[in-house]
């Protein structure tokens, strides 16, 4: 088998290179605290597109920071209390069409698709960072005095948030929500299955958002990872602040919220990724101590996974 990262049983082992600053577990303490005194201030405007077996919505609530977030919702049109998901989009997408999660609706779930703040979707994304603001929202915060205002954290706490609002619907069971997503999608529905402990199932491939030193030192800090070479370029060349950053992006690697995880996990992981490199993804992948399964493609890369949409399926239709 060709090998672009660690060995197969390295990569089951492996730990994770970024560093977990001391105050993570306080810093998410107090991130949770503020979304706990967030207005949701949702609204639910009658969606354009419309189907025969749900009624369909933009959501709109105001995040931490007074952002105003976009997500669609779509109701099944059933007499009884359902399933919830909660579905997560790529770096710099959007949420989707509404026909996508119709295979959720039809199963009888109630689908909540976010529009992560300033990309694809119409969300909006009202900054007040200090630091560079040139390119990628992955380094956005870093160079504010304020660690509460990395971006990514606000974030995080929108997935939170919105399982909060979705749990609250009438026709929705708390008891029984799923999340979905892939790449930054992925890292997003970890990070929500960490922050909301009532997330059963939760199904993210190759989730992007983990050991941001390990990226670094593969040297794939393109595309997703972009920002963090042009950060290094730009503000730190001789690299006399390394240490610092690393550990600042600490507090939003999504390996070190992995331990607080209660759902059932299902996660794929293509071995040729040099996007999001198998052992960033493990990284995260082997601090769950929930009941997890990691599905492997040997070939693959940061691309569609043959089989696992079924099974993600299959999987969340059981919750």
């Amino acid at each position: 088998m060709t090998v672009v990262d660690l060995p197969l049983d390295q990569l089951r082992t492996y730990q994770g290179r970024n560093p977990r600053p001391d105050d993570f577990d306080e810093y998410w303490a107090r991130a949770l605290a503020d979304l706990a005194a967030q207005p949701d201030d949702v609204e639910l405007i009658p969606a354009a597109f419309a189907c025969s077996i749900a009624d369909c919505f933009d959501l709109w609530f105001t995040g931490v920071g007074g952002s105003r977030v976009h997500a669609k919702y779509l109701r099944p049109r059933i007499d009884k209390k359902g399933p919830g998901a909660l579905m997560f989009h790529g770096y710099s997408w959007h949420s989707g069409d509404w026909n996508d999660k119709l295979a959720l609706v039809s199963e009888g779930f109630s689908v909540m698709a976010l529009d992560c703040r300033g990309q694809g979707g119409p969300s909006q994304e009202l900054g007040g960072y200090g630091g560079t603001t040139f390119y990628g929202h992955i380094i956005r915060g870093v160079d504010d005095p304020d660690p509460d205002k990395l971006l990514y954290r606000q974030m995080l706490l929108d997935t939170a948030q919105l399982a909060r609002i979705l749990t609250a619907m009438p026709e929705v069971d708390p008891d029984r929500l799923v999340s979905i997503g892939g790449s930054q999608g992925g890292a997003l529905a970890l990070a929500c299955a960490a922050l909301e402990p009532r997330i059963k199932k939760c199904a993210p491939m190759y989730p992007f958002l983990c050991d941001f030193k390990r990226v670094w030192e593969m040297d794939s800090g393109t595309g997703a990872y972009q920002a963090i070479r042009d950060w290094f370029r730009m503000f730190d060349p001789r690299h006399e602040r390394e240490d610092w950053f690393f550990t600042k992006m600490g507090y939003i690697d999504i390996q070190n919220l992995m331990p607080r995880v209660n759902a059932d996990v299902l996660m794929a992981c293509g071995l040729m990724d040099m996007l999001c490199p198998a052992s960033s993804q493990f990284a995260a992948y082997n601090k769950i101590t929930s009941k997890k399964e990691i599905v492997i493609y040997p070939d693959h890369g940061h691309e569609g996974l043959p089989g696992f949409g079924d099974l993600t399926f299959e999987f969340v239709r059981g919750v």
